[in-house]
């Protein structure tokens, strides 16, 4: 009888093993993996501080903030409410949505200015079209809309920038493809995009893609939008303070601002006295290109005073300087690291060739000749879409309103839009969304899918698309294909890419590369 009872004792014992062990073992799975997610979620998402709010989270995380702000929005959601330091209302809701987004930048564009806390912090900046709102913004864009799409001034941009790749930026590659050294390419195209652009704005030519120059005008350009991005997390009591005491990130912009409008005054004056002196007189009638630039247009049509002028000259300097260096930059960092996609635009480019020339030789591309190109188009969209050069969108709210995630929204509510995030998606873009792939652009019929603006964000939506975006891709595709046709561009090893902090997304250490010819010459 004792055996059988020690007998039966075994027997429930194990199946209580059986049973029970895995339960308890299934239990604490649970358990861990619900604490260690809590403690992953408590990791990424911003504490909320008493008095500071989550503002000590983005001065940790200010070195990364664009993809620190990626890293909240896919852990919370694609609405995000951020608290500033309490009273100071520096609150702002980030969103990603691409049907809040709609709702407000194109369905509810009246509700939803720029406001009076974005001229502030943009101040600089003056009264210009990207501050202006109602109808001061409207009389604004229809002239410049009228003035940027005018075949001459198209014609204009395509002479210039043709000019400067054949006669300054390719003796500059050539130069460093023969001694093999180390070239920053975003310091080179932001020189390039300088000079191009102030001579569409102000028909002056700086001459700063001289590698051994760095003009201080465009120095202050970078200061300028640094301390931009700061202000956006800056209690303005507490910028007020420093700005009274000449201390910190104030003092910073001040000098930037005096380096800007000392160059910019210079500019006008010159341009005023050359229009005075007829140095600019037409000499061929509708098809000349003298006096092509904006400013130009606006003395000699308009008779605009210097603070209009030099409001305009700045907001057109920062749109398309920045605009173009930073595509172009972050156009070859991507190509540098997928090369099948540079031979794929390397074969469409020789379609555009003629068959009465050969393939195997140095050539620089018209308009006419990359504006056909798909491939290419697609590429770079592809590359707005993972690195926009504006990563931010600012809005204000004026009235009352619930958005189409639930959200409701206070007047005054300030919203930002983060185009960087919207990029990395995967319920926008699918769960390829950090892979770099042009053919996600190209339809079955061999034609530029049709993305919704709200969507695809690096033009903007909306009433206020940006009216530069012919000029632009004019620009990018003209520079691109010509190094991409005539050069290989391989980046340095070891040298790391990064976003800076800054309104801008360019790249926190430039992208160092080596420039090898493809053609003997």
């Amino acid at each position: 009888m004792a055996s059988c009872s020690t007998d039966y004792s075994a027997i429930v014992f194990a199946l209580t093993a059986i049973i029970i062990v895995p339960i308890f073992l299934f239990i604490f799975l649970v358990y861990h993996n619900i604490i260690m997610r809590y403690w992953n979620y408590l990791a990424t998402v911003p504490w909320n501080w008493p008095i500071l709010g989550m503002t000590p989270t983005v001065i940790a995380h200010i070195h990364r903030v664009h993809d620190r702000l990626t890293e909240v929005i896919q852990e919370v959601g694609s609405t995000y409410l951020f608290k500033g330091v309490w009273f100071s209302g520096m609150d702002l809701l980030f969103t990603v949505d691409t049907s809040n987004i709609n709702h407000i930048l194109s369905v509810n564009f009246e509700r939803y200015p720029k406001g009076p806390d974005f001229k502030y912090i943009f101040d600089i900046l003056g009264d210009g079209i990207f501050n202006s709102d109602s109808d001061v913004w409207r009389a604004l864009r229809k002239t410049a809309y009228a003035l940027v799409h005018d075949h001459k001034y198209l014609k204009f941009l395509e002479t210039i920038t043709l000019k400067k790749v054949k006669e300054e930026l390719v003796p500059i590659l050539q130069t460093v493809s023969e001694n093999g050294s180390v070239l920053d390419f975003q310091d080179l195209f932001q020189r390039l995009s300088f000079d191009v652009t102030c001579m569409l704005v102000t028909g002056s030519d700086l001459h700063s893609l001289s590698l051994g120059f760095r003009h201080l005008f465009s120095k202050a350009i970078d200061d300028v939008e640094e301390v931009i991005l700061l202000r956006h997390f800056y209690p303005k009591k507490l910028w007020e303070l420093q700005k009274k005491l000449q201390i910190g990130q104030p003092v910073k912009l001040k000098q930037a601002w005096e380096i800007i409008d000392e160059n910019i005054s210079t500019l006008i004056a010159s341009k005023r006295e050359s229009l005075k002196n007829q140095m600019k007189e037409k000499e061929g009638g509708d098809d000349d290109e003298e006096g092509a630039d904006l400013i130009t247009s606006y003395i000699t049509n308009m008779n605009k005073d210097d603070k209009f002028l030099r409001d305009t000259v700045l907001n057109f300097m920062i749109a398309g300087r920045d605009g173009l260096s930073a595509t172009l930059s972050w156009i070859f960092f991507c190509l540098s690291n997928n090369p099948i996609v540079v031979e794929k635009i390397r074969e469409e480019l020789r379609t555009t060739i003629p068959t009465s020339e050969p393939c195997d030789q140095w050539r620089i591309f018209s308009t006419e000749e990359v504006d056909k190109l798909v491939y290419l188009h697609a590429t770079l969209y592809e590359t707005l879409r993972l690195y926009p050069p504006l990563p931010f969108q600012h809005k204000v709210s004026v009235h009352h309103d619930v958005l189409p995630s639930g959200h409701h929204i206070k007047p005054k509510t300030k919203i930002l839009f983060s185009l960087y995030a919207l990029g990395r998606m995967s319920e926008v873009w699918g769960k390829d969304c950090f892979e770099f792939k042009p053919e996600r652009w190209i339809s079955e019929n061999g034609k530029i899918k049709h993305v919704p603006s709200y969507k695809f964000l690096a033009f903007n939506a909306g009433p206020r698309t940006c009216l530069g975006k012919q000029v632009a891709l004019i620009g990018v595709k003209i520079v691109a294909a010509a190094i991409i046709y005539n050069y290989n561009v391989i980046q340095q090893s070891g040298h790391e890419v990064v976003p800076s902090s800054s309104i801008i997304l360019h790249m926190k250490r430039g992208l160092k590369v080596r420039v090898t010819k493809r053609w003997i010459t």
